[in-house]
């Protein structure tokens, strides 16, 4: 039988803090954020009408400011741990963008297994946002069975496609249409971690 890989949304899973929230506080407009972030997990908006909304709010922020707001988030480091040790079987998603989180995913030693939104930059600062990923798309080429892990309506469709899809609960409530379809619920990374080990 083939082993499992293993799929993991960025913001709220293997990260304590949602990012775009972090960089809102920069500017001063944190509330206006989270509240489009909770409209799109509550299935209110689409993660492309959302993210794009957030994107034109937060574009202001030089994009080297952004990097270091991002290097310094938490993480879930036992689940980082997990994706390292098991690096050649792991894969991240996440809707953020590429220009924003690429000097994190360095950091971490994660540079050639994640998938992201793309933007250009004009000098400092973000030009245009050139696609917004459709996690479901990457799901649909990766060969084997797949385990998705994630918190977000944007992961819904990630963890409904995969062979065991669960939802993440320990950073924010998981999105109702996660619950709908995941297979399993954990709300402990320490759980999380003991059950992906079993799956190894």
């Amino acid at each position: 039988m083939s082993k499992y890989k293993f799929v993991f949304d960025l913001d709220s899973t293997l990260t304590k803090q949602e990012i775009l929230p972090e960089m809102a506080k920069y500017i001063g407009c944190h509330e206006s954020i989270s509240k489009i972030t909770e409209e799109t997990m509550l299935g209110k908006l689409s993660f492309e009408e959302s993210f794009l909304k957030r994107i034109e709010i937060l574009k202001e922020i030089p994009i080297k400011k952004v990097r270091n707001i991002v290097k310094n988030i938490t993480l879930n480091e036992e689940l980082i741990k997990f994706v390292l040790d098991n690096i050649d079987r792991c894969i991240i998603i996440t809707g953020n963008l590429d220009i924003w989180i690429c000097e994190l995913m360095n950091m971490l030693g994660l540079n050639d297994i994640y998938y992201s939104s793309k933007a250009l930059a004009d000098g400092q600062y973000i030009k245009s946002v050139v696609n917004v990923i459709k996690k479901e798309d990457i799901i649909k080429e990766i060969d084997g069975p797949i385990v998705a892990i994630g918190d977000g309506s944007n992961d819904s469709k990630m963890i409904e496609y995969a062979d065991i899809g669960i939802g993440f609960g320990a950073v924010r409530p998981i999105a109702p249409s996660v619950l709908n379809v995941c297979d399993y619920a954990f709300y402990e990374e320490e759980k999380l971690c003991q059950f992906l080990k079993r799956l190894l």
